[in-house]
């Protein structure tokens, strides 16, 4: 949320938890405020989402980066978002990292501690939103910090449970009907289909819809309606 697709009003009642960017990869002052104002008016959990400082590619390129460079800037990020979020009554309830940084913290465990560790410095109690079984949510584990397990349900999986590259061929699923079951066969039975025609096992506490995505509207409501049709009750962790 926040990245400038304007869609904000209409996703959020379809949601629990929203992820807002800070500003970085895209967004500003202003969206952050206005993406605050109409998750609280839903009752929606607020997370800061930090990402690459690069708005030319969306945060979605790698970059080299050190340890004190991503604790930077992981930081700079958070305290934006708590400039803005705090006078409003708003309590930050989780952090996930965006695009290119939330991909590569996953693969690296020396990069996702530092994430980590930058969190909890501030917020030992906030919850840490990571790739279901990455090293985001071990070194989490590791280091006692709340975490949630997250699966998509609009992009596809390798089988070693990373995200097919946005570069490569069905990285995306566009298809309504084939999000929907994706994302109830991730919740009920914890498992999905691979690129390679694998089944593999990936715990499920939340999942992720892309507010850019050609269909996040009807894919969130649509997600929502199949869940709650299924008994799921949908609701941010406390």
């Amino acid at each position: 949320m926040g990245e400038g697709m304007d869609n904000e009003s209409e996703i959020m009642p379809f949601i629990s938890s929203a992820n807002i960017a800070c500003g970085f990869h895209a967004g500003n002052e202003y969206t952050i405020k206005k993406t605050i104002e109409i998750a609280l008016e839903h009752g929606v959990a607020i997370g800061a989402h930090p990402g690459y400082d690069d708005p030319e590619n969306f945060g979605r390129i790698s970059q080299i980066i050190s340890v004190l460079d991503l604790a930077e800037l992981i930081n700079e990020q958070i305290y934006l978002f708590e400039k803005i979020a705090e006078p409003m009554g708003a309590t930050i309830h989780h952090v996930k990292l965006h695009g290119a940084l939330y991909n590569d913290c996953a693969k690296d465990p020396t990069l996702s501690k530092i994430f980590v560790q930058t969190v909890q410095a501030i917020y030992p109690d906030v919850y840490i939103y990571g790739l279901s079984e990455s090293n985001t949510i071990q070194q989490a584990i590791i280091l006692g910090q709340p975490y949630m397990q997250e699966v998509f349900a609009d992009r596809t999986y390798q089988k070693d449970g990373s995200l097919t590259p946005r570069h490569m061929h069905g990285a995306l699923i566009d298809g309504i009907d084939n999000a929907c079951a994706q994302a109830l066969e991730l919740v009920l039975h914890k498992k999905v289909r691979t690129m390679q025609d694998q089944i593999i096992k990936l715990p499920a506490d939340t999942i992720c819809i892309h507010g850019d995505g050609y269909h996040a509207i009807p894919m969130a409501k649509a997600i929502c309606t199949t869940l709650k049709e299924k008994g799921i009750e949908i609701k941010y962790p406390q």
